[in-house]
């Protein structure tokens, strides 16, 4: 593995442990805990197992890939860290992404949760990044994975990428479900004007 893979599981890392302290910050503010993973059901349980499973992926799967050679030497995707234009490329859209993702989780304050429970989900933040995008964490944490799927790509670190975005499409329909109960036409109005993913806000409607 070349040092850009190494680089890329360092930002993977260094994200990981940005999350989980900006989830801390974002409960004390606001008394309550944010993680509500454990009160999932249903698709939004298998929602949660995913991004774990995803985020393990990406990071276990590479370093178990160079402790036992046996399967990188059968993964059609395995580079030897030879392909370092790929690589360069993989490094910049995984910073970016990190970026992008942590950016957009402290932007939302006391509203951050992880995890959808109906009635729990804060106020409605629009400004910022959340201008382009309903789910700018989401889209930042794919952007991450693709990035260190180039970097290192592998198996399961290209499977990462893909559980993630699924596991983010599922929790999104139930989060978008939760948040027009709560929050009514105000979510409609800025559903009707900012893409789910990312794009440039829509003319407002007279």
């Amino acid at each position: 593995m070349s040092g850009f893979g190494w680089a890329a599981l360092a930002l993977l890392f260094g994200y990981l442990a940005l999350f989980f302290w900006g989830s801390a910050v974002a409960a004390q503010a606001a008394g309550r805990p944010v993680w509500l993973f454990a009160r999932a059901t249903g698709h939004d349980r298998l929602a949660a197992l995913g991004f774990r499973a995803a985020f393990a992926l990406a990071f276990f799967g590479p370093l178990l890939w160079l402790a036992l050679p046996m399967l990188h030497k059968v993964d059609p995707f395995w580079t030897e860290g030879n392909a370092l234009t790929i690589s360069t490329i993989g490094i910049f859209i995984a910073g970016l992404g990190a970026m992008v993702a942590f950016a957009a989780q402290m932007s939302m304050g006391t509203s951050w949760r992880v995890g959808v429970v109906s009635g729990q989900t804060g106020n409605l933040v629009s400004g910022g990044l959340y201008q382009f995008s309903r789910n700018p964490t989401f889209v930042g944490q794919i952007a991450l994975l693709a990035g260190v799927a180039l970097a290192v790509p592998a198996v399961p670190t290209i499977l990462a990428a893909i559980l993630f975005l699924w596991s983010a499409t599922m929790q999104v329909r139930s989060e978008e479900a939760a948040l027009r109960q709560t929050l009514g036409s105000d979510y409609d109005r800025y559903a009707a004007s900012v893409p789910r993913w990312i794009g440039f806000r829509a003319k407002e409607m007279p």
